[in-house]
């Protein structure tokens, strides 16, 4: 048995804001919420003073390159990455080598999970190979456990297509998760078009309109299919705007984003280079307040990394030729409660009830709440510890907030009667 003694539950299921002690059994179901609890016989006891003790995060959107590129990362160092950052679950891309295609595939990647204090899950692919042509199974990919489907880092542009499988999603309550870009309007990606930046590293960029255009499309779709249709690492005011109409019109569209659309800009890739060059890239001042107030006031409705490894290799080519990504898991929290709650932007709650329960229940996952009954899938915060990053579990660094300070940090993850401390 596991006693949590002196924490605070901060709990947007319930919406508990108050001192508990946690007691965790045997089998990892909760046993007891209360204000003293006193430790049965045997129970380990760990203290939470100072510390929030809150639903596990969730994050729809990581890459852990398995299988096919495990030199930048593999299932297990992924899991161990996002238990550092006070993950309990994370969802993976489908655009591994091979890709994620095939019930065989997901199940490769779950397996690989399994005994893993995170829960992994595996997104399925849209379409066959990620070539944007043919639709896979999508029956067969729901069937081996796949929470969505998502061709991510590539565009569905064949609009026929793409209307095709939102009927197909809808009919079999599957949610779709689009990267949105329209490829003629990126003359070339990882920083916005025509930026300081985008000159002083010679390339043109990626246009704003790129992303809201197909923003704009896929509502209009959504809206004559019913899919419900999730709209990834949103960056921009006008996709804000849009995505705000469509839900308006009774659309089943949700939104994401990401830490660093919420605290960096397009200036930041002049002082970090590649290290910001990501896909959609920062953009202006005015879009990042947008998104913040989007999140707010929940027309974005959930903080996704986009966890993207690479090796450090790969970084230091010339801006043109690195590849875009940073990783996120270890510093997403961090960054948003320094951007977002010590700023005052958002309370303590919206964002603990944006990093886990608005995802969980996007992606069906139930018994999350610090509740008698509930398996524990729990993490425990500091929101006020001077935090700086120098070193990660990931096998990648590739972030500019390495030497950043931050404020507060996850402690530990809760899994069943296991504490797995940072």
């Amino acid at each position: 048995m596991l006693l949590l003694q002196n924490g605070r539950v901060l709990d947007p299921y319930t919406g508990t804001d108050a001192p508990r002690d946690v007691l965790i059994g045997d089998d990892g179901v909760i046993a007891a919420v209360s204000k003293r609890l006193q430790p049965p016989p045997g129970c380990e006891c760990w203290d939470a003073a100072g510390l929030t003790v809150s639903p596990g995060f969730v994050d729809g959107h990581v890459h852990f390159r398995d299988p096919g590129q495990t030199e930048k990362e593999d299932v297990l160092t992924g899991a161990a990455a996002a238990a550092a950052g006070g993950y309990a679950t994370v969802i993976c891309m489908a655009n591994t080598l091979p890709a994620c295609d095939t019930p065989e595939t997901i199940r490769y990647v779950t397996e690989k999970a399994r005994g893993c204090a995170v829960q992994v899950l595996q997104a399925g692919a849209v379409t066959k190979g990620l070539k944007g042509r043919e639709l896979t199974d999508f029956g067969a990919l729901k069937a081996a456990g796949a929470p969505c489907l998502t061709d991510d880092g590539l565009n569905l542009t064949d609009a026929g297509l793409c209307r095709e499988a939102m009927a197909r999603a809808a009919a079999q309550d599957i949610l779709l998760s689009f990267h949105e870009e329209e490829p003629s309007l990126v003359p070339s990606p990882g920083v916005n078009y025509g930026s300081k930046a985008a000159k002083e590293f010679g390339v043109p960029g990626a246009m704003a309109s790129a992303e809201s255009a197909m923003i704009a499309r896929d509502i209009a779709l959504a809206l004559d299919t019913g899919a419900r249709v999730l709209f990834q690492h949103v960056s921009s005011a006008q996709s804000v705007a849009l995505i705000r109409a469509g839900k308006a019109l009774g659309a089943r569209i949700y939104a994401e984003v990401t830490p660093h659309h919420l605290s960096l800009t397009e200036a930041d890739v002049c002082t970090h280079g590649a290290y910001a060059r990501m896909n959609p890239p920062l953009r202006t001042e005015a879009d990042r307040e947008a998104l913040i107030g989007a999140l707010a006031d929940g027309t974005i409705d959930m903080v996704a990394t986009d966890h993207a490894p690479h090796t450090a290799e790969e970084k230091a080519r010339e801006f043109a030729k690195a590849p875009s990504g940073i990783t996120g898991l270890e510093t997403a929290f961090s960054v948003c409660n320094t951007f977002l709650v010590q700023t005052g932007r958002l309370s303590p709650m919206q964002l603990v009830e944006r990093m886990s329960r608005t995802p969980a229940e996007l992606y069906g996952l139930s018994g999350r709440a610090v509740r008698e009954g509930n398996f524990a899938r729990l993490v425990l915060l500091d929101w006020k510890r001077e935090t700086v990053y120098r070193s990660y579990r990931s096998k990648a660094a590739n972030t500019p907030y390495t030497g950043m300070p931050l404020t507060g940090a996850p402690r530990a993850i809760v899994t069943g009667a296991k504490v797995t401390a940072r």
